[in-house]
């Protein structure tokens, strides 16, 4: 629509321009709204023109009424329907109009003749603070949208729709405003705000208010009379009426529901707004009496009012009314005696005005009309005659855009306009207006010619103006081709063919015939994604598209091909999606589970995997891509959930009932997908595709189905599974093998159970109460606590697992419930065969397949060889406690393992080889049981020559005798965890397999085998494939109860001496039996008396009976014992000794710090070696602790095995846990001793050693192991870990002997170092500090280097002590800082030096930073010590030179006092002239005061730079270096004047401005002053007091204070310089006035600091802080002396001590301190957000929050984190919402950002701050719009407030100085006399006079100055007359 606009709209002449009224009333020519309206105020308040006058001359000048008369007589335009004008090449066409003939109209007054246009409201010379009459044309659940005059649109905002004076009693929520208001109400509104000026037209917003505080502003009871019309808000309902609220507070209404229509009491809500007619005013009650009669209300005329203002008219306001005048394009009314207003052309009464309408109007008709809007700053005033209006109705609207008439009238033919006409519809015809820039493609010369009155044209309606019921049309050809001409036209799947009209990176933009824009996104360009569009895709080019969606008037097409020339039908809503339809989508996401398929208006669906069509184990973003075009196929659909399921397989398989799979049924599968509890299989089976196996129905034992499922990998088939349900379209299967054999015995349904049968099941849930075991489908049966196990005792939850195989008895059927009652106890479900232990061993051959799979299966063939009975070779690899490792020739990686027992007393060397009978094989493992015994290889020379085919001879005869079922006797071999290894003596040792557990009791206690027990076995497998080519054994007495046996009562008892015999030998004890079946142990510290011994069970073998003592009953070994062993020992003194000991012997524990003890190692952990002491004390060993060298910790845990002994020194005792803490080296300290004392603070419940306590074995020199924990940023350094808890720091410069470019490289985090203590130190907080240097030189160096020592140069030696250094010694740092005036370079541990930009090189820097990167190595030459301020001045000059220039210098004798020299002025300050001396490198002073016998007061004027000069020596230090000099020419003539006198007089002069100078610098650090020691090498004193004083509380900085700054400096002496100038006066007053703000405490502290030089090290700052512990200045300053040197955590423990030290009386102090600290983990903390939140926090704990807040909003704001700041300040303003401050920051904060919202922000914060803060809050924003922001919002505010308030004088004289600092004189005039033309007390009148005045002195225009004292002087006149 808006193409056709554009097109006529370029081709119109500039005289049709004229007669269209789009500029602003009263708006000059290319001048600012803002400009014209203030000036115009300004006229009328000066020439004091009175509020209602009845005549009068015009305010105009004649070219302002010109320019108003060319203004357009009328701008026709709808939304979105917005015109240019293109001026005219001739200007002759332009008419004018004489000045004479145009007045203005201003509201409630006339001034100069009628006017001959009626005001029009357009976007133009629309404001803020206009009241609109309008028609709600949508209701939106967050915003109104409203119908204006002038076919303008306007929003309202959800919040601006009411006064909020209900407190939460009114729900805010979707359909909130539906409630209250209804398309075609009418309401009256107030404009708030526009949108910028810049932006396009169509897209400008205008944004109003419905508040009726807003419209009611001005109104008082007063002006309240009976018969107006009031608009009320229900506030609360009542039983006889409603209680009405007109949004002010000073009085109330009354609805009596008597008054109301019929039938509408009901629908009245709380909040609703009505209109109503003031019937009674009850003014002593302060209630206004209503009725709310529709008829009432539509009649009720507003009485002439008696002082009636333009701010009381309400728009919507009936009057009567008297025509003025008739006007070009309307009527002039003049209403309410002293009013006028303009009536426009279409607002007149008859609807359908013709040519001759003027007719039906004449001067002085009385006509009703109706209030349209009130310009309050221009005073002007619109009304309507629109009879629908008048009867306060909406006019119909009965037509539809897009909407085609073919047979529409002319009514009237506006000349250069357009065309009202007249579309007929029933019952009423409706007007509508076309533009003469929408009649014709090409321009129209005469348009009277073209079309007559009375005559039939075909339009096309564009647009609705529903204010007035006028419709706007089109005559265009080209409007009526084409489908699509408005939003409401465009249908999802539409193919449209359009026009491309820009390519960018995010998709295309087109256009459709009939005007419309659509979005191609990128990925709908083509059908796949194309890189660069814009070559596909050309501008111009018109393409077929199909419409994707139309949402909010927003277009989506797509130019995929395979979409466009789709047949298939489409889904544009879920109703559209049934069951069965094939369609088009594409693809919008891929995940593991499925695809989300997008199709038309935004509707998406859903495919599952499983119907994606995917082969098994396929990933779908393999085979899809988003944004690809698929056809699917709708499997189901839930249209309220909005959901849509879908296939991508298109064709349907359906299963005839006999393929159909059933509950029980066997299929195969393919393992597509492996999730955390299951496997998905893709099944063969009629009717599903999918099936689901639990990681518990993997396997029949547990263990090997968490084994099969880490195997498994998409693609493995499973050849049988069983169904066991049916879940919608999934199989739930199971793969256990007990199921699947067994699988026609199990029950589907209750009547395929028996009684007394045994079937397999499953348990699927357990409870205390017992076992819920399920079969096929949902049939399951319970087994009671009572019939699960045999043993009561047993825990059912532990005894059982969910998922486990189960055998189970069926006891009972119930007929009435269903319930089916089972047993599980093993007594009457043991296997009868050994499926269990047969399932086991394929299981696990399946298993040892897949984990070697990817190996070809190449691996597994080893263990044909290694079949079970063969004789193998071997070579004893390793000779253990436990037993033999051997490993074989040919098979490196395969492991052979010979227990004790099989040893047979068989003693073998490591090497010797041996042949040896395989007795099973752990393909898992690659482990090889083996046996030596004789009567299992008998071994002899005739079997050693076999050949291998004899051994499986042999192996067969064995076996050959042996039948199933038949009863043998066997021999345990070996007892694996779930099975043993027999062996059959009766068939030649043939080796058989039996299992230990059943399936019921796999998780029951186990029965104990030993090697060599003989049992009944039963022979139920011969070896086959099924059993793995195993013999499988049944044992008898496998189903006895094995948790049953109890301990036989003895006689023994404690201290009883037992013959034992050996049975085990392990790393720490040895079994042992005695007695009749008692066990008992002997633990490796009983063995002997002293612990020295590294295999205390040496000399002991298994079978070897010992004398031992019971020393421990069974069960009191606590954890070490399994609660039936005996404790025993073999000690000397304990078996010597005698047996009466009692019933125990217990250990003593008596252990102190610092005793020698030797333990075993129990176990090693990764940084922990535990030991054991005795047999109930344990130790623990740290890693760092085990040794200093690198190698020996990063080889800790092969240092240290089990059973190794271990001597070392008890560092800490707890008693509790019987524990102590060890160390391998002794320790002892000349400061700590190490006794009692130490040993109470280490008897603490934590094993490790405190903090505290870290110097009772730290001391300086000794030498430590370390581990590298943090490599500190620049020249920090490295943090290394010497303990648990305890951490050392290497300096920067003691990582390496000498000195190396780069001392970090090879170094990193985790590494192990060898480090000396140079310095343990403790801080007041109780920490413990520990310097630690990796140099060799400090101590590290063993007996046998000590040569290399020596040959390590002078160079590499680093300097600790100040009194080392000396001048021209050549020295060696790393760059510490860098600032543009220099640096600062590390020499030593404790020392730093500085070096000044011009020793930094011969040549000239031009970039100090990076010339000279922190950390780069110097090498330079010492200037200058100061060893009293621990200083080191050092260059970097070439030495030559230096020595050159040195050797000039070096000779003071040269210099006398007295002497003339010759030099030249280096450098100008204002304290005097740096000479530099002829032949020499010496610089002197000559103070100001010795410059000149006369005053001088700018040095710069009189010399420069370079400027050569004489001067006499006047003082010359030889200690310091300084050469004082004068040039006054006294000193010059007078040669014989006295040199002693000369030379005190110019030190004390030469001392007193270098202490001026420091005083000046008081707030700056020693690098500040640097550039005076560059001259002179003077070190002012350390003053900080003017310094603090001027620190904002907001300001704390903590950057880096080692920063040069010459310009402060210099701006600080200047400074200084000027104060000089003052009198003595002024001076004795400021320093009065300062002595008074400033803290006496404080003061007096900081007093003591200017006799104090300036702190350098850590020492010296604690010396301050003691001195002055409630200074935050001195804290902050220690504070960023600490991050200088890169100390981040120092820094941080100064601000706590800090905190804890200041006074809790020093609450600003202590504020300073955390907004310091605040500042400081803002720029350092780790992670940033969580360290600053913690220490906010707690600071809001111990502040004032509000102020807390402020401070951290001020760090962000300085760091320019302006997100947060933004989060920060809404935060704040609900939490202090009653804050003034606060909100003026969120103020602040927008203008700064230039962010929209200003104005919302204010009403916000004046619905929250209190009423008595309103007026503070409105000025301090105006204040700032007008500093910050933009002025007339300032404006607005302060004419609001004064509205309110007009003799509040301070807003009267803020609201002047803001206008006077934009220098506008006319408004500033304006504005003065307005103020004094107020009736105000005296007091107040003269504080206005002369504020004008002295505004006018200001200008000093004498006219104005005469003329206000004239206006003063007639003020008093008046006043006293």
């Amino acid at each position: 629509m808006a193409s056709f606009s554009k097109k006529s709209q370029k081709k119109k002449s500039k005289d049709m321009s004229m007669d269209k009224s789009s500029k602003k009333i009263f708006k000059e020519k290319r001048k600012p709204m803002s400009a014209v309206s203030s000036e115009a105020l300004a006229l009328q308040l000066q020439d004091d023109v009175p509020d209602f006058p009845r005549g009068g001359e015009g305010s105009l000048t004649s070219r302002q009424t010109g320019e108003i008369r060319s203004e357009d007589d009328y701008e026709f335009g709808t939304e979105g329907h917005l015109k240019k004008k293109k001026k005219k090449r001739n200007m002759s066409n332009k008419s004018h109009v004489p000045a004479d003939d145009l007045s203005l109209l201003s509201g409630g007054r006339i001034m100069g003749k009628l006017p001959r246009y009626a005001n029009k409201i357009t976007f133009k010379n629309i404001s803020p603070g206009m009241k609109l009459w309008g028609l709600v044309t949508e209701v939106n659940e967050k915003d109104l949208v409203i119908s204006l005059p002038g076919g303008l649109r306007g929003l309202v905002h959800a919040s601006d729709a009411f006064d909020p004076i209900w407190d939460d009693q009114i729900e805010v929520g979707e359909g909130f405003l539906s409630t209250f208001f209804h398309v075609g109400q009418l309401v009256s509104s107030v404009v708030l705000r526009l949108d910028d000026d810049n932006k396009e037209k169509g897209k400008r917003k205008i944004w109003l208010s419905l508040r009726l505080s807003m419209l009611h502003k001005n109104f008082n009871l007063d002006s309240v009379q009976e018969g107006m019309v009031l608009a009320a808000y229900v506030k609360s309902i009542e039983d006889h009426g409603y209680i009405l609220h007109f949004g002010l507070p000073s009085f109330m209404g009354f609805l009596p529901k008597n008054s109301l229509a019929e039938g509408r009491s009901d629908g009245v809500k709380v909040g609703q707004l009505l209109q109503g007619v003031v019937r009674s005013i009850d003014k002593g009650r302060k209630v206004i009496y209503m009725s709310s009669d529709p008829d009432m209300v539509s009649k009720c005329v507003t009485k002439d009012p008696k002082g009636m203002s333009i701010d009381l008219l309400i728009p919507g306001m009936m009057v009567n009314a008297r025509v003025k005048s008739v006007l070009e394009n309307g009527i002039l009314l003049s209403f309410l005696s002293y009013f006028t207003g303009t009536v426009d052309l279409f607002h007149l009464q008859n609807i359908f005005p013709s040519t001759n309408w003027k007719d039906d109007y004449s001067e002085s008709q009385k006509v009703i009309a109706r209030i349209l809007f009130v310009d309050p700053l221009t005073r002007a005033v619109g009304l309507t005659l629109n009879p629908h209006l008048v009867q306060n109705k909406a006019p119909p609207s009965d037509v539809k855009i897009g909407d085609i008439y073919d047979d529409a009238k002319v009514v009237r033919v506006d000349k250069s306009l357009g065309l009202l006409l007249e579309v007929p519809l029933i019952p009423e015809s409706t007007p509508a207006y076309v533009s003469i820039s929408d009649i014709d493609e090409e321009e129209i010369q005469k348009l009277q010619k073209k079309f007559k009155e009375g005559s039939h044209v075909r339009v096309r309606i564009l647009g609705l103006r529903n204010l007035e019921g006028l419709a706007t049309g089109t005559l265009k050809a080209s409007a009526f081709e084409g489908d699509v001409f408005t939003h409401s036209d465009v249908k999802p799947g539409m193919v449209v063919k359009a026009k491309i009209l820009s390519v960018d990176s995010f998709g295309a933009i087109v256009q459709i015939p009939g005007g419309l824009k659509a979005l191609c996104p990128l990925r709908h360009m083509s059908e796949i994604e194309i890189a660069k569009p814009g070559k596909k895709f050309k501008v111009g080019a018109e393409l077929v598209f199909r419409v994707l969606g139309c949402k909010s008037k927003r277009i989506t097409v797509t130019h995929k091909k395979t979409l466009v020339k789709s047949k298939l039908g489409i889904i544009s809503s879920y109703a559209d999606a049934t069951d069965g339809l094939i369609t088009h989508g594409w693809i919008a996401k891929i995940e593991m589970h499925g695809c989300t398929v997008r199709f038309y208006n935004g509707v998406q669906g859903f495919a599952p995997r499983s119907e994606l069509g995917l082969e098994p184990g396929s990933d779908p973003g393999s085979v899809y891509n988003v944004g690809q075009v698929v056809k699917c196929r709708v499997i189901s659909s839930i249209h309220a959930s909005r959901r849509i399921n879908l296939s991508f397989m298109i064709k349907l398989t359906r299963a005839s009932e006999e393929d159909m799979v059933k509950l029980g049924s066997l299929v195969s599968g393919v393992v597509d997908r492996i999730t955390s509890d299951a496997v998905v299989v893709c099944v063969n089976a009629g009717g599903f595709s999918m099936g689901k196996i639990s990681v518990e129905h993997l396997a029949d034992h547990h263990g090997h189905a968490i084994l099969m499922k880490s195997v498994l990998k998409p693609g493995y088939k499973f050849d049988q599974l069983l169904v066991l349900d049916i879940n919608s379209n999934n199989l739930v299967l199971s793969a256990k093998s007990s199921l699947i054999k067994f699988a026609h015995q199990i029950p589907a349904d209750i009547s395929q159970i028996h009684p007394n049968s045994v079937v397999h099941g499953y348990i699927c849930n357990l409870i205390e109460t017992g076992c819920f075991v399920r079969f096929l489908g949902r049939l399951t049966g319970f087994s009671p606590i009572r019939k699960a196990t045999d043993d009561k005792k047993i825990n059912l939850l532990e005894a059982y697992y969910k998922g486990q195989s189960v055998r189970c008895n069926v006891l009972d059927i119930s007929s009435e419930t269903g319930r089916i009652t089972l047993s599980l106890k093993q007594t009457s479900c043991s296997s009868t065969d050994a499926s269990f232990i047969q399932d086991y061993f394929l299981m696990k051959e399946k298993i040892d397949k897949l984990q070697y799979l990817g190996a070809g299966g190449s691996d597994l063939k080893w263990g044909e060889v290694f079949s079970t009975g063969t004789i193998v070779d071997g070579k004893v690899d390793d000779v253990k406690e436990v037993g033999v490792i051997v490993n074989f020739e040919k098979y490196n990686d395969i492991f052979g393992f010979i227990t004790n027992y099989q040893l047979a007393g068989t003693i073998l060397e490591k090497g010797s080889a041996v042949k040896a009978m395989v007795l099973d094989v752990s393909k898992e493992e690659r482990l090889v049981d083996l046996s030596l015994r004789p009567e299992l290889i008998k071994e002899s020379k005739e079997a050693s020559s076999q050949k291998h085919a004899n051994k499986k001879k042999r192996r067969r005869e064995a076996i050959k005798d042996l039948v199933a079922h038949q009863t043998v006797n066997a021999v345990v071999e070996i007892v694996k965890e779930n099975y043993l290894v027999l062996s059959i003596p009766e068939h030649n040792y043939a080796i058989g397999y039996a299992s230990i557990s059943d399936y019921n009791t796999q998780k029951f206690p186990r029965k104990q085998f030993l090697n060599g027990e003989s049992v009944i076995a039963t022979v139920m497998d011969l070896p086959s494939l099924e059993t793995s080519g195993r013999l499988i054994l049944l044992l008898n007495e496998v189903n006895e109860a094995l948790s049953s046996k109890r301990t036989k009562k003895s006689s023994y008892k404690v201290g009883s001496l037992v013959q034992a015999e050996i049975t085990e030998i392990k790393p720490l004890e040895l079994k042992l039996k005695f007695g009749v079946a008692l066990r008992g142990r002997i633990h490796i510290t009983e063995v002997h008396d002293i612990n020295v011994l590294e295999n205390p069970f040496a000399s002991y073998k298994i079978g070897q009976t010992v004398t031992a003592r019971i020393v421990g009953k069974p069960n009191e070994s606590g954890s070490h014992g399994k609660g039936s062993q005996w404790e025993l020992s073999v000690r000397s003194k304990m078996v010597a000794g005698t047996g009466d000991v009692g019933d125990s012997i217990s250990e003593n524990f008596e252990f102190l710090t610092g005793q020698h003890v030797t333990g075993y190692v129990s176990k090693v952990e990764s940084e922990w070696v535990w030991l054991t002491v005795s047999r109930s004390v344990r130790a623990q060993l740290y890693i760092l602790d085990s040794s200093c060298e690198p190698i020996e910790l990063g080889d800790f845990q092969n240092r240290f095995y089990v059973g190794k002994a271990v001597s070392g020194y008890i560092l800490s005792v707890n008693k509790e846990r019987k524990l102590l803490r060890l160390i391998l080296r002794p320790f002892s300290s000349p400061h700590h001793r190490i006794g009692d004392d130490i040993t109470v603070k280490l008897d603490d419940k934590q094993t490790d050693v405190m903090n505290a306590d870290v110097t009772a074995y730290i001391h300086e020199g000794d030498i430590l192991g370390g581990r590298i924990s943090k490599i500190i940023p620049g020249v920090g350094g490295l943090l290394v870990q010497v303990g648990p808890h305890t951490y050392g720091r290497v300096h920067f410069t003691e990582l390496t002997e000498t000195w190396v470019p780069d001392p970090l490289s090879g170094y990193q985090i985790g590494q192990f170092v060898k480090s000396v203590v140079l310095e343990v130190s403790h801080t007041v907080k109780g920490t413990v500090h520990v310097d630690l240097s990796f140099r060799s030189s400090e101590g590290m160096l063993s007996q046998n280097a000590k040569d290399i020592k020596n040959v390590v140069s002078t160079s590499s030696n680093r300097v600790e002590k100040i009194e080392d250094f000396c001048p021209d010694m050549v020295v060696q740092g790393y760059v510490k800082n860098v600032t543009p005036k220099g640096c600062f370079i590390l020499l030593s541990r404790k020392i730093d030096a500085k070096i000044l930009l011009s020793n930094l090189s011969d040549e000239y820097v031009k970039d100090p930073e990076s010339e000279f990167p922190v950390g780069k190595l110097v090498t330079g030459r010492v200037l200058s010590v100061d060893r009293l301020s621990n200083r080191v001045e050092v260059t970097l000059k070439k030495s030559n030179g230096a020595s050159r220039i040195n050797s000039d210098i070096v000779d003071f004798s040269k210099f006398h006092v007295g002497d003339i020299i010759s030099g030249r002025v280096k450098r100008v300050e204002p304290y005097g002239l740096f000479i530099a001396i002829y032949h020499t490198n010496m610089v002197g002073l000559c103070h100001v005061s010795e410059i000149s016998d006369d005053h001088i007061d700018n040095l710069d004027t009189k010399f420069k730079a370079g400027e050569e000069v004489n001067a006499r020596i006047l003082k010359v230090d030889e200690e310091r270096k300084r050469i004082s000099l004068g040039m006054k020419n006294s000193f010059m003539r007078d040669e014989s004047a006295p040199e002693v006198s000369l030379e005190q007089e110019s030190d004390a002069h030469f001392l007193d401005k270098i202490k001026s100078i420091a005083s000046m610098n008081s707030g700056l650090l020693d690098t500040q002053i640097m550039n005076i020691e560059d001259e002179n090498n003077q070190c002012p004193n350390f003053s900080q007091a003017e310094a603090r004083a001027s620190v904002l509380p907001l300001d704390v900085n903590l950057e880096d204070f080692d920063q040069f700054d010459v310009d402060n400096t210099t701006s600080r002496n200047q400074e200084h310089g000027k104060e000089d100038t003052k009198n003595e006066k002024e001076k004795k007053r400021a320093k009065k006035k300062a002595k008074e703000e400033r803290d006496k405490e404080i003061g007096a502290a900081e007093d003591r600091l200017l006799e104090e030089d300036i702190p350098r090290t850590a020492d010296e700052f604690e010396k301050m802080v003691r001195s002055s512990p409630n200074s935050s200045f001195i804290w902050i300053t220690y504070m960023d002396s600490m991050i200088s040197m890169a100390d981040v955590e120092k820094a941080r423990s100064i601000a706590e001590r800090a905190l804890r030290t200041i006074n809790i009386r020093e609450e600003n102090e202590k504020l300073n301190i955390w907004k310091a600290y605040l500042n400081l983990e803002n720029q350092f903390g780790n992670p940033k957000e969580e360290a600053i939140m913690k220490v906010f926090q707690r600071a809001l704990q111990y502040n004032d929050p509000k102020k807390i807040y402020l401070a951290l909003l001020g760090v962000y704001e300085r760091t320019e984190q302006h997100q947060l700041a933004d989060e920060l300040v809404n935060k704040m303003t609900k939490k202090f919402k009653h804050s003034c401050k606060i909100w003026l920051r969120l103020v602040q904060r927008l203008l700064k950002q230039n962010q929209d919202g200003i104005q919302s922000a204010v009403n916000r914060a004046l619905l929250s701050l209190p009423r008595h803060k309103h007026i503070k809050f409105i000025s301090q924003t105006a204040i700032l719009e007008f500093k910050a922001g933009v002025p007339d919002r300032g404006r607005s505010m302060f004419e609001g407030i004064l509205r309110e308030y007009p003799k509040r004088t301070d807003l009267w004289s803020v609201y002047l100085d803001q206008e006077i600092q934009l220098k506008d004189s006319d408004i500033i005039r304006a504005l003065f006399e307005r103020a004094i033309s107020l009736s105000l007390p005296p007091k107040k009148m003269k504080f206005l006079f002369k504020k004008y005045l002295e505004y006018e002195k200001s200008l000093g225009d004498e006219e104005r100055i005469e003329y206000v004292k004239k206006s003063a002087m007639e003020y008093v006149e008046s006043t006293l007359g």
